[in-house]
């Protein structure tokens, strides 16, 4: 299964794509009211960069605050290597720029193991005000790039972290465990499959388990695993559990047997919401979830057949 819809909010704001907009000719919004979506269409005379300089030249970049970069290549899926050089040379016009989506891109542009991603570490050495970074993209079995990557560092706003990808490589979560993000509430990561470069194992995780990182975080996401129970068996006994205000396990080959170990383990019920859409878990077993937590807001949507005996995440290809 694919990424299947561009978002539709982000940081907050409603998004708003660039060039249909400006060539409506309708009058614009004020530039802080929405997260501004930069892409090219399949049929455009115009690069990326062309269109993200249009955007410069339109829009009062100076009072920005959110950026979504969608679509940059009209031929498939080339790297990101060339409009991310563009976006941070034009740093100085977006000082107020606080969120930055890379990759708003649904299967009917590029399949998510196809969106050539990069080292994304300079943008959260370019951009120090940053306070939501979201990168979407392959690992490191690319097309044309090396494939999404980030070299440990310290960011002193950064408050909201999320990797998408259909096989996040291990060096990704490593390089965020060996980060320092003081302010860092929302850490999200989808794991993906072995085949795609998901590479990870439990010693991966285990830094963002045990509590010793990111004394600010308030949210954790480890999503769209073929090991979900397993995850799911180390998240029940985890340290970090105790001050998370949600928790997500979706996406994945969740199924009784991880269910149960949540249950068996630590309490959840100060938990204000627990994800486990996409799963393959027994009526039972999501009745015993339900009983046993009351007042947290428990998603057990798109649950698959629990006898199928092939089980897939919600992202990989």
């Amino acid at each position: 299964m694919t990424v299947g819809k561009h978002v539709e909010q982000f940081h907050g704001l409603p998004v708003l794509a660039f060039v249909p907009a400006v060539e409506e000719g309708a009058a614009l919004p004020d530039p802080a009211a929405v997260a501004w979506k930069i892409g090219v269409e399949y049929d455009s005379p115009m690069s990326f960069v062309q269109q993200w300089q249009r955007f410069l030249d339109t829009v009062d970049t100076e009072r920005v605050t959110a950026v979504v970069v969608g679509e940059w290549s009209v031929d498939g899926p080339d790297s990101f290597a060339g409009p991310l050089a563009a976006v941070l040379a034009a740093a100085g016009r977006l000082p107020a720029l606080r969120a930055l989506f890379i990759g708003d891109i649904t299967y009917e542009e590029s399949e998510i193991s196809w969106i050539d991603m990069v080292d994304v570490t300079p943008v959260l050495t370019t951009f120090p005000q940053l306070e939501e970074l979201v990168v979407r993209g392959a690992s490191g079995e690319t097309v044309e790039g090396e494939g999404v990557s980030l070299k440990p560092l310290r960011h002193d706003r950064l408050r909201a972290l999320r990797f998408e990808s259909g096989g996040l490589p291990a060096a990704v979560l490593r390089a965020v465990a060996e980060s320092e993000f003081p302010a860092l509430e929302r850490l999200e990561f989808w794991l993906g499959v072995e085949m795609y470069g998901g590479d990870s194992t439990p010693a991966d995780y285990a830094p963002f388990l045990d509590g010793s990182r990111f004394p600010a975080l308030r949210h954790l996401g480890l999503q769209d695993s073929e090991a979900q129970d397993d995850i799911a068996a180390a998240v029940a006994h985890a340290p970090v559990v105790a001050r998370l205000e949600s928790l997500n396990l979706s996406m994945g080959v969740l199924t009784d047997k991880g269910a149960d170990a949540l249950l068996e383990g630590q309490p959840l019920t100060h938990l204000k919401a627990l994800d486990l859409h996409h799963h393959y878990l027994t009526e039972a077993a999501q009745q015993r979830l339900r009983q046993a937590l009351p007042g947290v807001a428990l998603d057990l949507s798109e649950p698959g057949n629990p006898d199928d005996q092939w089980r897939y995440v919600a992202v990989a290809e």
